[in-house]
């Protein structure tokens, strides 16, 4: 019988324990997830996470940002993509770069933000685009515009203006490519959440503030800028394509809440289409712009609540595909 070396069975055994200890993997927490036992699965991504496990820490980030079987905590998902980037995560790092330059749920620090996303961009082409377009902006050190095109009004009840060429070419090209692989069917806010009716028939990207990039939000600051209103007024911007026959049927944008959308920005980030045409019914307008023009209109009467008058529709599109930004802006602060 051979002989066994002092100490062999115990490192064999302490193998074992540890491997024993170890928490379980990602896999299994997904698997979890996708059969609903989500205190399971986050049980399981808090173990890793505590292990310093950077795809279960930027998870476990994403469960609190959504709020996914717990108390939605913005604050303590950003804290959580934050140390999952610091462990090497590449996707948390670029959303840690995405809130520094808005923000959102934390501090905002625009010139890090840069920096950070200059270093992405040695190896991120999309990231290199965004550092691009952001040069060929006039932007203060704070990223807000340093100039605004002048304004046309088109009408003074609802007030309605158009800035024309307020984005280059190049900057509606990119919101356009940015919002392509995340389209589906356009819904309409209502009680219990949006709904999918006929009254719109188009496609929309939500560029939420998770990828809200530094490009994007500095567009928005200048919708922002045009609508004389402050960013964090602004929805996140929404990406709508309307292919032949798809149209937005008369409504309106306000929504009766303790902080009501009373603006609407619209810029068209296309023109090689037919149809579309945006029409204000009750004003007796109708508007067609140009690729780059962006149009702000009021929702809210002048002496507060609902202007009737601010009714319009996205007419039927009869041919090409059109692309408009659109952004709904509150009367206060919604950005968390």
């Amino acid at each position: 019988m051979g002989r066994v070396k002092p100490g062999g069975w115990h490192r064999r055994a302490g193998i074992g324990m540890r491997r024993a200890m170890e928490p379980p993997p990602l896999a299994a927490a997904l698997a979890l997830f996708a059969e609903g036992r989500v205190a399971e699965a986050i049980g399981i991504l808090q173990q890793r996470a505590g292990a310093g496990d950077p795809e279960a820490l930027f998870a476990l980030g994403d469960v609190f940002w959504r709020g996914v079987g717990v108390v939605q905590d913005y604050p303590r998902g950003r804290a959580l993509f934050a140390m999952a980037s610091e462990a090497g995560d590449a996707t948390a790092a670029r959303a840690v770069t995405n809130l520094l330059a808005s923000g959102i749920a934390g501090p905002r620090d625009w010139p890090l933000a840069l920096r950070r996303l200059e270093a992405e961009a040695r190896s991120d082409g999309r990231r290199a685009e965004m550092l691009a377009l952001i040069r060929r902006m006039a932007l203060t050190g704070d990223g807000d515009p340093l100039w605004l095109p002048d304004q046309e009004r088109l009408a003074d009840r609802p007030d309605i203006r158009l800035f024309r060429d307020a984005l280059t070419a190049a900057e509606c090209d990119f919101l356009i490519r940015v919002a392509e692989p995340t389209y589906e069917p356009s819904k309409v806010v209502a009680v219990g959440g949006g709904l999918r009716v006929p009254l719109r028939t188009s496609d929309g990207s939500t560029l939420h503030w998770l990828i809200e990039d530094p490009a994007t939000h500095a567009l928005n600051r200048r919708l922002a800028a045009l609508s004389g209103t402050r960013w964090d007024q602004g929805e996140p911007l929404q990406i709508l394509r309307y292919r032949p026959g798809q149209q937005y049927r008369p409504h309106v944008d306000w929504l009766d809440e303790a902080n009501p959308r009373v603006l609407t920005a619209l810029a068209w980030l296309n023109d090689d289409y037919e149809g579309g045409e945006t029409a204000f019914a009750k004003a007796g307008l109708t508007v067609r712009g140009r690729a780059g023009d962006v149009l702000v209109f009021r929702s809210e009467a002048p002496g507060g609540g609902l202007d009737p008058l601010s009714e319009h529709a996205g007419l039927p599109v009869t041919a090409g595909t059109k692309y408009l930004a659109s952004r709904w802006i509150r009367a206060g602060r919604h950005a968390v």
